[in-house]
C-alpha cells in the first residue's frame, strides 16, 4: 500500500523517460557544430597585442585626467553658485588616485581572458561576463570590461564550434550590463548616433551580398559537378556497351566460323556419307539460331564506337568464356588464399552463349569484389536453375580490405547492370543480414 507523497511505478518511469530527454537536448544543444579555425601564431600575438593596449589606454587616459568638478562653489561673496561639472571624456573614464592597484589588478582580471579568445571563444565570453560584477565598484575597469566583452562576444559568436550556446550568451551579456552601474556602457555622442546606425547597416548589407554570391557560386558548381557526374556515368555506359557489344561479336563470330566448317565438312562428305552431311547441316542450324540471337542483342549494343584499345576484347575467333570455365575462374580465386565454393542446384540446361558469358562475368567481378574488400572471408557461387530464370548469387562472410585495394570507379557494376539488360536480366548487390556482402543476378530464361 502506499503512502500520501510516494511516487509510484508510472510516475517514476515518466520521471525517468523526461530527464533522459533532457540530457539528450542538452547533450543535442552543446554538441559541435563545426571545429575551430588553426591557430596561427599572429593570431596570438595579435590577442596579446589587444589585451594590453586595452589596459595601457585605460591607465594612462584615466590617471592623466582630473577629477570632476564640485557641483557646487562658493563666489566672492560667500555664497554658493552652482557649477555645472566638466564632462568627462569618452571611451574611459578616469581611475581615482585612492583606488588606482585595485582598478589596474581588475583591468588584469577582465582583460587577461582575451589572450585566449581564439582557442576557447565561448568560454572567455563567459568568464568576461562572470568578471563583470565584480569590477562594478571601479568604474575604469568596468568600462573596460564592457570592451572586453564586444570583442568577446564577437569572437564567440565567429569562431566558436558551439554555435547555439554562443548565440543564447549575447542578449544575456547585454541584459547584464544594462542591469550593473552607469559607467559600464560609454555615453554616445549625438553626432555619432548616425554612423552608428549607418555603419552596422552597410556592414551587414555588404555580408549579405557576399553571402548571396557565395551561395550562387556554390549552387553553380554544385550544378556543374552533377552534370560532370552524369556524364561521366553516361559515358562510363557507353564504354560498358560498347565492350560487351565486341564480346558478344565475338561470341557471334565463333558460331558463324563453326556454320562454315560444318558447312564445308557437309559439302565434302555429302556424296559419300548422306548421315554424317545430315548431322553437319543440324550443326550448322543451330549455330546458325544461336548466332542470329546473339546478333540481335548485339545489334541494340552498338551505339559507339571505342575510343581506342579495350584490353577485354580479344581478338581472332577465340570464343569468350562460358559456364564450362568457372570452375577454373573459382580455383584461381582459390589459389589467392580465399575458400570459394561452387554450387549448383535445378536442372541444368543449354543456355545462349551470351547468357552464359554475361553469367561468367557476374562470378568474375564479385568474386573480384570479394578478393579486395573481404580479405579473410569465405565465399559461394551458387547457380540456380529454375523454371523460368537463372539465378545467379555470389555471397560472401565479410572481412577487412585488401592492403593495396583502391576506391573503384564504379565501371563494374554498370558493365554487370548493361550486361543483364541485354537478356532482360537484373542486378542486386547489398549488405547481408549477418555480416557480408551478396551479389544476385536473376536472368529470365525461355520454358525448357
Amino acid at each position: 500500500m502506499s503512502r500520501p507523497g510516494d511516487v509510484g511505478e508510472n510516475g517514476l518511469v515518466m520521471n525517468v523517460a523526461l530527464t533522459g530527454r533532457l540530457r539528450a537536448g542538452l547533450g543535442l544543444l552543446l554538441r559541435p557544430s563545426g571545429t575551430l579555425p588553426p591557430l596561427s601564431w599572429r593570431g596570438q600575438i595579435f590577442d596579446v597585442v589587444v589585451a594590453l593596449s586595452l589596459g595601457l589606454a585605460a591607465i594612462l587616459e584615466g590617471g592623466d585626467r582630473d577629477a570632476e568638478y564640485s557641483a557646487v562653489v562658493l563666489d566672492h561673496s560667500d555664497r554658493p553658485r552652482p557649477v555645472t561639472p566638466r564632462p568627462i571624456a569618452e571611451p574611459f573614464l578616469p581611475i581615482e588616485d585612492y583606488e588606482i592597484g585595485w582598478t589596474v589588478v581588475m583591468l588584469l582580471v577582465v582583460l587577461l581572458p582575451l589572450v585566449f579568445r581564439r582557442r576557447y571563444p565561448l568560454a572567455v565570453l563567459w568568464t568576461v561576463l562572470g568578471t563583470a560584477p565584480l569590477a562594478s565598484d571601479y568604474n575604469a575597469a568596468l568600462r573596460v570590461s564592457f570592451y572586453a566583452c564586444v570583442i568577446a562576444a564577437y569572437t564567440a559568436a565567429v569562431y566558436s564550434p558551439h554555435r547555439l550556446p554562443a548565440l543564447a550568451s549575447l542578449p544575456m551579456a547585454a541584459y547584464l550590463y544594462t542591469q550593473l552601474r552607469e559607467p559600464a556602457v560609454p555615453t554616445v555622442p549625438e553626432n555619432a548616433v548616425p554612423f552608428l546606425i549607418l555603419i552596422p547597416v552597410a556592414v551587414a548589407a555588404n555580408g549579405l551580398r557576399r553571402w548571396k554570391r557565395r551561395a550562387d557560386e556554390d549552387r553553380a558548381r554544385l550544378s556543374r559537378l552533377e552534370r560532370e557526374q552524369a556524364e561521366a556515368l553516361r559515358r562510363a555506359a557507353e564504354h560498358e556497351r560498347a565492350r560487351i557489344a565486341r564480346e558478344l561479336h565475338d561470341v557471334v563470330t565463333h558460331n558463324v566460323s563453326v556454320m562454315v566448317i560444318q558447312a564445308g565438312a557437309a559439302r565434302k562428305v555429302m556424296p559419300t556419307s548422306p548421315d554424317q552431311a545430315r548431322d553437319a547441316l543440324l550443326a550448322v542450324e543451330a549455330g546458325g539460331r544461336a548466332a542470329m540471337a546473339e546478333l540481335r542483342h548485339v545489334m541494340g549494343l552498338l551505339t559507339m564506337d571505342s575510343d581506342g584499345p579495350d584490353p577485354a576484347s580479344t581478338t581472332g575467333l577465340t570464343p569468350q568464356p562460358g559456364l564450362d570455365r568457372l570452375g577454373a575462374l573459382v580455383q584461381r580465386v582459390r589459389d589467392t588464399g580465399m575458400p570459394v565454393e561452387l554450387a549448383v542446384t535445378g536442372q541444368p540446361r543449354p543456355l545462349l552463349p551470351g547468357v552464359e558469358l554475361t553469367v561468367y562475368r557476374v562470378v568474375q567481378e564479385a568474386l573480384t569484389n570479394a578478393v579486395k574488400h573481404a580479405t579473410g572471408a569465405t565465399a559461394t557461387v551458387l547457380l540456380d536453375y529454375r523454371a523460368d530464370q537463372l539465378r545467379v548469387e555470389v555471397s560472401d562472410t565479410g572481412g577487412g580490405p585488401g592492403v593495396s585495394v583502391a576506391n573503384g570507379n564504379g565501371r563494374g557494376l554498370i558493365g554487370l547492370r548493361e550486361r543483364l539488360a541485354v537478356y532482360g536480366g537484373t542486378l542486386h548487390t547489398g549488405q547481408r543480414l549477418t555480416e557480408g556482402y551478396r551479389v544476385t543476378a536473376e536472368i529470365p530464361l525461355e520454358a525448357p
